[in-house]
């Protein structure tokens, strides 16, 4: 059981699944719900596998590197493929009562497309894989983004896919060189024999800035706003929680692999965009009038948290930005939910208009509530945690300036969430021209909200799990 193959099942099932949703249309929203329990039930078999063995690294066709493609999954493998299934399989609830039978035929084989990519990236141990990982995923998202029709969709769709057909050809750029000058695509192999180099900083600077675009950090988050904004509720969760998780898994992963540990003056140069980002994602979150458009650009703050992990580079500092991860997607997952419900309960999300909507709406506030708690970081929330091993990081360290940042995003956070959160307070009338809100929406967004929080009452095995072969168990990358 030990030897089982449960990393290519989870590559697999999802795949499989979109086939069978693509082929049986009628029966999509079963299929792709039934898809997502079994993904869930290979990440805990190999969760178990990985108790017993830390790492474990599958040759594709029985030749592995160098010349073949394996399969590597570690700890912080795990931690990710958890947070995706989790995630997923709450969407995809979500999913299965907001589409009818006419966008659900078009999403469902996209989804799973997408989930499948995505749980190969985290699971390939090439730099080439890595690659074609990351096309799929991103043109699985543009058709997922340009699902909601009109032409404020199909703009964003279109700029999401220049962007990402940018970034893709500076990251293959980079790979060429990478492999013409040491020969080999494999991830620990490359660790094993890069001498800087010229040629190598020009490929890392090449690949780096690919995932830069990819990751929406600041400056380079124009496209993401718009994109989540405008695409159909699911898929504005899927995209916030998810897939711009992917390109900062592959920076960390490269990053601990592959760079020296004399890249400082770089490492400050992603902590100040990182500490931007946190700052002004906030201003202009707190400046929306559409509550969609002011989670946008929340996740556009809150990504930089995860970049003030490369300026501390010790072991709390990466523990705390994997835990951002995973907090911040089952938070943000469920506040686009919310808004979400809120949307199909009153046609609209205008935020100026929320004080006869929100009191009809219960359950959809207290997970916009719950959500909010671990978005802001206070406690006891999963981003509690996430920002106090942050916290300790910079203290630690001796860089007070990131505490400063980390409690300003909270301050910034708490101004632009109580904006909706204080319309369930207000003395106005009910309005009684509301729409039924499915069960299937209402109670994923409450789950999603009630596992952000519980990640602050349950710390030990996410951190223990980190830890799993990983360089984390080692104090840090880098």
């Amino acid at each position: 059981m030990l030897e089982f193959a449960w990393v290519v099942l989870l590559i697999i099932v999802p795949l499989l699944g979109g086939i069978l949703c693509f082929l049986c249309p009628a029966r999509c929203q079963w299929l792709g719900i039934l898809t997502a329990i079994a993904t869930l039930a290979c990440v805990v078999g190999l969760g178990w596998q990985l108790s017993h063995l830390e790492t474990v690294r599958y040759p594709m066709g029985g030749w592995g590197a160098p010349l073949g493609i394996d399969l590597f999954a570690d700890g912080l493998s795990l931690t990710m493929l958890i947070t995706s299934a989790l995630t997923g399989l709450g969407i995809s609830v979500y999913a299965s009562g907001y589409f009818g039978a006419d966008r659900a035929g078009h999403f469902w084989p996209l989804w799973l497309m997408l989930w499948g990519a995505l749980n190969a990236l985290f699971l390939s141990a090439d730099i080439f894989n890595l690659y074609v990982t990351l096309e799929l995923l991103g043109l699985a998202a543009v058709a997922l983004v340009a699902l909601a029709g009109g032409a404020q969709a199909l703009t964003s769709a279109m700029r999401y896919l220049l962007v990402g057909l940018l970034s893709s050809l500076l990251y293959l750029l980079g790979v060429a060189l990478l492999y013409h000058g040491i020969g080999t695509l494999d991830l620990a192999l490359l660790a094993q024999r890069i001498v800087p180099s010229p040629p190598v900083w020009v490929a890392l600077g090449l690949i780096g800035a690919a995932l830069l675009i990819k990751s929406a950090l600041f400056p380079l988050h124009f496209w993401l706003p718009p994109a989540h904004a405008n695409a159909p509720t699911p898929v504005s969760a899927l995209l916030s929680a998810l897939v711009v998780k992917a390109s900062f898994y592959i920076l960390l992963r490269l990053w601990w692999a592959l760079l020296p540990a004399t890249t400082v003056p770089l490492a400050q140069l992603l902590g100040g965009l990182g500490g931007i980002a946190v700052l002004w994602g906030g201003v202009l979150a707190l400046r929306q009038t559409r509550l969609k458009l002011l989670i946008a650009y929340s996740t556009v703050s809150q990504l930089g948290y995860l970049f003030l992990a490369f300026p501390l580079g010790i072991g709390l500092a990466w523990k705390g930005a994997v835990y951002m991860v995973m907090s911040h997607a089952m938070a943000k997952a469920a506040l686009f939910m919310a808004a979400g419900n809120i949307m199909a309960a009153a046609g609209h999300d205008r935020i100026a208009e929320f004080d006869p909507i929100t009191q009809k709406l219960p359950l959809t506030m207290t997970a916009f509530t719950l959500a909010g708690v671990s978005i802001m970081g206070l406690p006891p929330s999963g981003g509690f945690i996430a920002k106090w091993l942050l916290l300790q990081a910079s203290v630690q360290s001796g860089q007070w300036w990131w505490a400063l940042i980390l409690l300003l995003g909270g301050f910034l956070a708490a101004a632009y969430l109580f904006r909706v959160i204080g319309c369930v307070f207000t003395q106005a009338p009910p309005s009684a021209s509301l729409t039924q809100v499915s069960p299937r929406m209402t109670w994923p967004p409450l789950i999603m909200a009630l596992l952000a929080v519980l990640l602050g009452l349950w710390v030990a095995p996410p951190l223990t799990m980190m830890e799993l072969g990983s360089p984390l168990s080692a104090g840090g990358g880098g």
